[in-house]
């Protein structure tokens, strides 16, 4: 599996994906634009690091719209939200600041079209996250949770000539794929989404791991428990040949136990996970002798998102130019 010097295969991609970025600064320039406190519903994006420095800074996260004071700003996270939420906020007189990813609001449209439509809509995801609460709120009449192949025999639909699925975006593709394939086995004329609904980010990184985890004694997954894509990072790693593979917010958190006997160690980082952990963890292992660091590249990543319309500046502005009349 390793060689006999010790090393660091580092995965590419990993960490931010675009719209993390996209969110995480929309905090940022929320608080630069309005000050402090800026309001955020829920976790902006899944990394306690990232919650952390934000509310050093002023920002204010809460669990309902119901919490921020009338009148006050408030951002919704990258994770998107239903239409009762937006609705709530209205009759709150809130500032929204819409940070929703753009590929989870793509499938909230898919869901809205299936729904006008008529279609029963099978959407593959985890109970209780705030993706799934979201794209759930725009059709609740029209859509079933899947969480796994194991719940496949419980779906009931009204014409198994009218079913689609969609996805939570942060999934394991293959989990994913194995839950679609059993649906399929039951309703035959099962429709797929007009595009794929796995995010890019997330697959990139699980290609990545596949890659690399052949190779290493142990896979080191910097990310947050709650963050669906990075707890799936750990599953792909194993599954794809990793001696050991573990979770870790931050270098403080690893085990030096873990690395008896250890050669190769492969690193990646959840999709909400900024360098600098990474970076942390690479000069954990380097002080402990595995100074070799090695980049597996799989993947060139070019996407960037532009952010929320109520934060861009207006026309001309950007470049200091003044308008003329």
């Amino acid at each position: 599996m390793s060689g006999s010097a010790k090393q660091v295969l580092l995965a590419k991609p990993r960490g931010y994906c675009a719209g993390v970025d996209r969110a995480v600064e929309a905090v940022e320039q929320a608080l630069d634009q309005y000050g402090a406190p800026v309001y955020v519903r829920k976790e902006i994006v899944h990394n306690k690091h990232v919650v952390e420095t934000l509310r050093e800074r002023g920002a204010i996260f809460v669990d309902e719209a119901s919490e921020v004071p009338e009148g006050a700003h408030v951002v919704f996270s990258a994770h998107g939200v239903s239409p009762a939420v937006r609705d709530e906020a209205a009759g709150r007189s809130l500032q929204t600041i819409d940070a929703t990813c753009p590929l989870v609001t793509k499938v909230h449209q898919e869901a809205k079209r299936f729904a006008r439509e008529d279609y029963d809509i099978l959407l593959v995801g985890h109970a209780g996250h705030e993706e799934v609460e979201g794209t759930s709120g725009e059709a609740p009449e029209h859509i079933q949770l899947v969480e796994s192949a194991a719940d496949v025999d419980s779906v009931t639909v009204r014409d198994p000539e009218r079913v689609v699925w969609l996805s939570q975006t942060t999934l394991s593709v293959d989990e994913t794929m194995d839950t679609v394939r059993a649906l399929r086995e039951r309703f035959p004329k099962l429709q797929n989404p007009p595009s794929d609904d796995i995010c890019y980010a997330t697959q990139n990184r699980q290609v990545a791991v596949k890659t690399m985890a052949p190779r290493c004694d142990l896979v080191l997954v910097v990310g947050s428990r709650n963050s669906s894509n990075s707890v799936r990072l750990v599953e792909v790693a194993l599954g794809a040949g990793a001696g050991a593979s573990y979770l870790i917010d931050y270098a403080r958190e690893i085990d030096e136990s873990w690395l008896d006997g250890v050669t190769t160690v492969g690193i990646t980082s959840g999709a909400s996970v900024p360098e600098i952990l990474v970076q942390g963890v690479v000069e954990y292992l380097a002080e402990r002798g595995f100074g070799s660091v090695e980049e597996v590249d799989t993947a060139e990543e070019t996407l960037t998102f532009s952010l929320p319309r109520e934060l861009r500046p207006p026309r001309g502005r950007s470049l200091g130019l003044t308008p003329v009349n």
